[in-house]
């Protein structure tokens, strides 16, 4: 967790083995002295987790002037209060809103179980309600997809890899992280005969998804083009350029995989991000009648009424009672 001041995050001092000790004196003290809040956050092993609940701490730490993570014990209720309305006022929704005061509660939670504070002066605090159950992303229609899917026309290598990775996204609904987690012997998984590609999902989960032929072909051309087909434990997707460190055996980065569907997206005259491609592929397939409950198995979700967000069937004009009156 890094404080308002941008400076460095506190980071958990690193052990020293010596003969049978995991730890030297002196980093058995220091770890010690790691404050609880600290703590709670180094605990934190899902990235994605400790991204957005970084964000909402040091977001409510610069709201309420705390310098340090001792201060926690100040706050109170009416603070709180404070700063969700000032995200109210800033546009954020609901979802985002009560996101943000879930990861102040849980870091609260811990300092109580720490005694460092003496009570969470998040409980209480009214939440926003939830979201329409219809989304916010955008989904595509059919001829956006068709001409996105085309966008990258030519037999450059950055064309070869971009429409597989277009093709990835738009026929198997996945996450900007879960693409970027592939490895090459992901997609050469076979159940049954039939080729599959093997994604790893939150909380650890993994799904093995039938991989699309279109996809399968573009795939294989960009592994020819690219010549690292043979490196099964290597990343599938790979950046072309890497300013920062020259090396290119890595995966593209998920800010990399936005930045190239929305520059395409640009080029075609729509502004969607990664996300409105999963939102479009879950869309299609339940317009084509894909039962739900294999829909919700397919993106990964853990609860069906996120997957009944992407499904639009029961909000069609002409499904309405009102033509369906007849005097």
């Amino acid at each position: 967790m890094t404080d308002p001041s941008n400076a460095a995050p506190h980071p958990l001092p690193t052990a020293t083995p010596r003969g049978d000790r995991l730890l030297t004196a002196a980093a058995f003290h220091r770890l010690a002295d790691v404050p609880p809040a600290v703590e709670w956050f180094a605990n934190l092993t899902n990235p994605q987790t400790r991204r957005a609940y970084d964000t909402a701490v040091t977001d409510f730490m610069r709201f309420a002037g705390l310098a340090r993570p001792e201060e926690f014990r100040i706050v109170t209720r009416a603070h709180v209060i404070a700063w969700r309305d000032a995200l109210v006022r800033r546009g954020l929704g609901g979802s985002t809103v009560r996101h943000r005061l879930a990861a102040l509660a849980s870091l609260f939670d811990y300092l109580c179980e720490r005694n460092a504070v003496t009570h969470n002066p998040v409980k209480g605090v009214q939440r926003p309600k939830a979201d329409s159950g219809e989304g916010r992303t955008p989904a595509l229609g059919d001829h956006q997809a068709r001409a996105l899917l085309a966008a990258p026309a030519d037999d450059t290598l950055r064309s070869r890899r971009d429409r597989a990775i277009l093709s990835t996204l738009l026929f198997h609904a996945l996450r900007r992280e879960e693409l970027c987690r592939l490895r090459v012997r992901d997609f050469r998984h076979a159940r049954q005969g039939v080729p599959h590609l093997k994604v790893s999902g939150k909380g650890g989960k993994t799904r093995y998804l039938p991989l699309h032929p279109g996809t399968n072909a573009l795939v294989h051309d960009y592994l020819d083009a690219a010549g690292h087909g043979a490196d099964e434990a290597g990343a599938l997707f790979r950046p072309l350029r890497n300013n920062r460190t020259g090396k290119l055996e890595g995966a593209i980065t998920a800010d990399g995989v936005y930045k190239l569907v929305k520059g395409y997206a640009r080029q075609l005259g729509f502004e969607i991000g990664a996300h409105a491609l999963r939102a479009t592929a879950a869309t299609n397939a339940l317009d084509h009648q894909a039962d739900i409950a294999k829909v919700q198995e397919w993106l990964g979700h853990a609860n069906i009424a996120t997957t009944r967000i992407y499904d639009h069937r029961r909000t069609k004009p002409e499904d309405s009672p009102t033509f369906k009156v007849s005097y």
